[in-house]
């Protein structure tokens, strides 16, 4: 289940993740977590940026916080994991149409992205990835992560998504006892989304 409405925090000053991160690392996180969104919405003037309404913009600051929190908590487990995958959200492809060239896996419902233009955020993403040794797909949606766990034996995965539907993520492989990081969208939407390469790269 993803937003009901879309979001854009590209123009958004990139000191806002690190701030996030900061507050993330803390203790206690999850008491304080509507009060330093509230304080980091108003900080960065979210709301103005993105045209949101002040309740969509603290969603997107919470769920931003819940998950680096969460990074933070698993990432000692995930670094002692050695077969991994990364999974791409397909939302963010240069074309979404049929100049993409990713091969499409009908029985993981995946794609495979063969690195046909180079101004393509999925194409950069899956060639980090795989230069870090991941099996890398581009997932149409997160039905396809029962497909591919059924099918293939990770103990890491490394997840790109709203942050929303990472949560939901998370509860699947939490089943699957699967360590994970994540990397949340910082555009949603049904095309032309996007994340933050730089941090991809370190989380990998």
């Amino acid at each position: 289940m993803a937003y009901n409405f879309n979001f854009d925090l590209t123009r958004v000053s990139q000191s806002l993740f690190t701030e996030i991160a900061k507050f993330s690392d803390k203790r206690n996180v999850h008491r304080k977590i509507g009060n330093v969104a509230e304080k980091l919405v108003k900080t960065f003037k979210i709301q103005e940026l993105t045209g949101l309404p002040v309740s969509d913009a603290l969603r997107i600051i919470e769920d931003l916080m819940v998950v680096y929190t969460k990074n933070l908590a698993e990432r000692e487990r995930f670094e002692r994991t050695n077969n991994r995958a990364l999974f791409l959200s397909h939302c963010s492809r240069k074309y979404m149409d049929s100049r993409c060239k990713a091969r499409f896996i009908p029985e993981l419902s995946s794609y495979i992205c063969q690195h046909c233009s180079d101004d393509c955020l999925i194409n950069k993403a899956s060639r980090i990835g795989e230069e870090e040794g991941y099996d890398v797909y581009v997932l149409p949606g997160g039905s396809c992560i029962s497909k591919i766990l059924g099918k293939n034996h990770y103990d890491g995965i490394v997840g790109v998504a709203c942050a929303e539907e990472i949560q939901l993520g998370i509860k699947l492989l939490s089943r699957y006892e699967i360590s994970y990081q994540a990397v949340p969208l910082i555009k949603n939407g049904c095309s032309g989304t996007k994340f933050n390469l730089q941090t991809l790269e370190e989380i990998l």
